[in-house]
């Protein structure tokens, strides 16, 4: 489910006003620290929700009335207190509501998630226990409206903790790290976005007030990522490659075998579910990890907001990374060199990439166009090629490329799965390291980055500086990179970009911009020859929607084989024959082999996920696919 359907489905929420706010203020809690006494694998605590003002955005920031979870005789804290035991650990916890109103509470019980649930009455208390009888990552929560959980009031939308249990490997150790989003917004039917202030949280916290995980190079790192929103986030690591080892419900996790463990740089967590993953930093500098819809890292997701617009007398009350100004749901990475790095001394290729910008293509917005040097285009001041060429690499090749701004705003480009520096990474002040930090490119200006890639594959570029903008505006563009010697032949290695026709104003009423394929509303016909193998290169840069996608027989999907997720070629036991349809979000990348066996008609489906009329999605394309 897509953020903006999620919206939909949650009731209005109030900021705070009125007279300056007296309540307890709520800590953010980063979750390093386990709660409650524990003897003889027994646990107690004592849990109270009360009411207190939560700061996402640094204490000098907005201040939002909610409740949210303390031990007896401690501060509240957002996430609530982290309950970390070993597996077999019997738990025994007092759950105390001084709130005034009722309360459910789930998690607390043999089934965990929302298959137990407790109710406590307005100053009532309610003991309850139960024994961690399996390994994985879980949660508890609560909610005071009757009802679906996907309408909590939203001073209830705070009221969640981890739950983590420990296998007899990982017992006793916490450098591990656990991650719980959570969000506050409200509706406002005289914005132009439809939304009055939002923000979203990791532990308790929205960027750039987000903590900075300090690491060093090569150190071994393992999360776990929960979601108690009501939207799916696609969660993109820049820079490295994950291994997912987990998934769950909050009811059960499932714990992935070795030959079920799969990389990736992009992973979908939906609504209220869990995920681990395990990584390594083999390269210093500064990265991010941050969910890749455009909307839930601008000025959308901040308090500071009026009317939609960003809140230019707000800004000042707490830091940003101006003139960046990114938000919401990202992660600062901070990764110190052990011992000395070698340099890069090899030539590289030069290559020039223009930002170009056109007024009023989409409405009242701008569109904008990467065009590459050398290229026809680049001698037709007004080409507006959208998506962007395809950069075609070797594997291994080093290359200089000079972003050139045309536009009149500021700019930047991430290389999207590349395994490469800190510095050419596209994150406007942050990527680099110590006084080595990277700048937007200013209009009139350039700048050079020089990288390779390692590794053959299917990635992309896309801007990084007012992505909700430029990259929903035409900013994007694939990058191949084959092995050496090898050639790329656009008659069987189809490219397939999706993306949005320019943003999406109103995010609640709509319209939704419709879905391209290939900077196409209605692409022409797929041509394609029997006994041939295509290599089809899916790659996914909407803008805060799903995206879903078919090729039929008829009713009936064909085969493909999958090759690669995410750049990194599918191991064998992987690489499998299955259907010919894909569930994908905004930061993937697949790769499939299709072989159509004899001449006929398919046909290729392309779109948003089916929902009620009144969300105003992006509608289902159908190409006719022709096999001669």
């Amino acid at each position: 489910m897509s953020f903006l359907v999620a919206l939909l489905l949650t009731i209005s929420m109030g900021l705070s006003g009125g007279p300056p706010l007296r309540s307890p203020a709520i800590e953010p809690n980063d979750n390093r620290h386990p709660a409650g006494v524990m003897a003889n694998r027994v646990l107690v605590l004592h849990l109270e929700a009360r009411s207190g003002i939560w700061y996402p955005e640094g204490q000098s920031g907005r201040g939002l009335d909610v409740a949210a979870w303390a031990e007896e005789g401690k501060p509240m804290q957002n996430p609530g207190p982290l309950i970390r035991v070993p597996v077999g650990t019997e738990i025994r916890a007092t759950l105390r509501n001084t709130l005034d109103r009722r309360l459910t509470v789930f998690g607390f019980g043999d089934r965990r998630g929302y298959a137990d649930s407790v109710m406590i009455e307005p100053g009532a208390q309610r003991d309850v226990h139960f024994t961690a009888k399996s390994a994985g990552t879980f949660y508890y929560t609560a909610r005071s409206k009757l009802g679906q959980f996907d309408s909590r009031l939203p001073e209830d939308t705070q009221l969640n903790g981890a739950i983590v249990v420990d296998g007899p490997a990982a017992a006793g150790r916490y450098d591990d790290r656990v991650f719980m989003i959570s969000w506050w917004f409200t509706f406002d039917s005289t914005s132009k976005t439809g939304l009055g202030r939002a923000t979203m949280a990791m532990n308790g916290l929205s960027w750039p007030h987000t903590e900075r995980l300090d690491l060093v190079q090569g150190d071994s790192e393992r999360w776990h990522v929960i979601n108690l929103t009501e939207s799916d986030h696609p969660m993109h690591l820049h820079g490295f490659y994950f291994r997912m080892d987990s998934k769950g419900d909050g009811v059960r996790d499932t714990i992935y075998a070795n030959r079920q463990r799969r990389m990736g740089v992009t992973e979908i967590i939906n609504p209220r579910q869990t995920m681990s993953l395990a990584w390594s930093p083999t390269r210093p500098g500064n990265w991010i990890y941050h969910c890749h819809f455009a909307g839930h890292l601008s000025h959308v997701s901040s308090l500071d907001t009026e009317r939609g617009d960003q809140d230019a007398g707000a800004l000042s009350h707490h830091g940003s990374d101006r003139p960046h100004q990114m938000y919401g749901l990202v992660l600062g990475i901070r990764v110190s060199p052990r011992g000395a790095q070698v340099a890069e001394t090899r030539a590289a290729r030069p290559l020039r990439l223009e930002i170009r910008e056109q007024a009023n293509v989409y409405g009242a917005h701008p569109g904008y166009a990467f065009v590459l040097g050398g290229s026809p285009d680049a001698a037709n001041p007004a080409a507006m090629p959208v998506p962007g060429p395809a950069i075609v690499l070797e594997r291994g090749e080093r290359v200089a490329i000079t972003l050139v701004n045309r536009t009149a705003d500021r700019a930047a480009v991430h290389w999207h799965g590349i395994e490469l520096e800190s510095y050419p990474d596209g994150v406007p002040d942050w990527s680099g390291h110590d006084k080595e930090i990277l700048p937007s490119v200013a209009p009139g200006d350039s700048i050079t980055v020089r990288f390779s890639a390692p590794r053959a594959g299917t990635f992309m570029y896309h801007s990084h500086f007012n992505e909700d903008a430029q990259i929903t505006s035409g900013l994007y563009g694939p990058i191949i990179v084959l092995e050496k010697g090898r050639t790329f032949d656009p008659r069987t290695e189809r490219v397939m970009i999706f993306s949005s026709a320019g943003p999406t104003e109103n995010v609640i009423s709509g319209p939704w911009t419709p879905t391209l394929l290939n900077g196409q509303a209605q692409p022409a016909p797929l041509e394609l020859r029997a006994g041939t193998t295509y290599r089809f290169r899916m790659i996914n840069i909407t803008s805060d929607v799903n995206t879903v996608f078919a090729l039929t027989k008829g009713k009936k999907p064909v085969q493909w084989r999958a090759v690669a997720k995410d750049g990194m070629a599918l191991p064998a036991w992987q690489a499998t024959m299955r259907p010919a349809k894909l569930y994908f979000d905004p930061g993937e990348i697949y790769d499939f082999e299709f072989t159509p066996t004899s001449r006929g008609e398919l046909t290729m489906m392309f779109g948003s996920p089916d929902a009620p009329p009144e969300f105003a999605l992006p509608k289902k394309v159908f190409v006719p696919v022709r096999v001669r």
